[in-house]
């Protein structure tokens, strides 16, 4: 079922909306949407396409991180990661599941001066690409869908890119994820935001995530 926060709120509202779920969004100050992240100067490929990679200012998924996950990788600087706690209220039901998958941690691109999130989704213990495709065909209204086998770190994986249709702003949008299977289990890490550009935006932070992944 697609989260009906995608289609049926304006997109600022459906970013408090969910910041509901983790209770992380009633502080922050609005972003500046006129900054973005600093880029290094290193570039890798993803998609067929070659994107700025971040430098890492943190990391997120080892014990004692905000997040503890199957994996870990680096954070952009200024991107704020948060634990997602399942319960069996009615938000949770709607927002922190699909597919196969279970969302267990957001990292919030706010501060760091985009609208997104990075949000890491654990899908078991079965295939990365067995997961993935399930998240995706959970997702409605998508289209332009192609997967390819990938690296996570030096872990094999899977990326996907596709294009969601936001019927309430009459425009499509990109997203991206990729998963991999760690001996503790498969995580999801999925990268969308409030429209292309500020996906687009977002890609070298995605990037870095998704070539510092180690397994634990």
């Amino acid at each position: 079922m697609r989260h009906p926060i995608r289609v049926l709120l304006p997109a600022l509202a459906s970013l408090a909306a969910l910041g509901t779920l983790t209770g992380c969004l009633g502080t922050e100050a609005e972003p500046d949407l006129g900054a973005r992240p600093a880029q290094s100067p290193t570039a890798t490929s993803t998609a067929g396409t070659a994107v700025a990679t971040e430098v890492a200012a943190g990391s997120v998924g080892a014990a004692g991180s905000a997040c503890e996950l199957p994996v870990s990788f680096g954070l952009a600087a200024d991107w704020k990661p948060q634990a997602v706690r399942a319960t069996d209220d009615e938000a949770f039901a709607v927002l922190g599941k699909q597919g196969p998958a279970t969302m267990v941690c957001e990292i919030d691109a706010k501060p760091a001066g985009a609208i997104g999130y990075l949000r890491v989704w654990s899908a078991g213990t079965g295939p990365a690409r067995t997961a993935l495709e399930g998240f995706v065909k959970a997702e409605q209204n998508t289209s332009k869908v192609s997967y390819r086998e990938t690296k996570a770190g030096a872990l094999p994986a899977v990326e996907v890119t596709y294009t969601v249709a936001n019927e309430l702003m009459e425009e499509s949008k990109e997203e991206r994820a990729f998963a991999v299977t760690a001996p503790k289990g498969t995580v999801i890490v999925h990268l969308g935001g409030l429209d292309t550009q500020e996906h687009r935006a977002m890609l070298p932070a995605y990037e870095l995530a998704r070539t510092s992944v180690q397994g634990r």
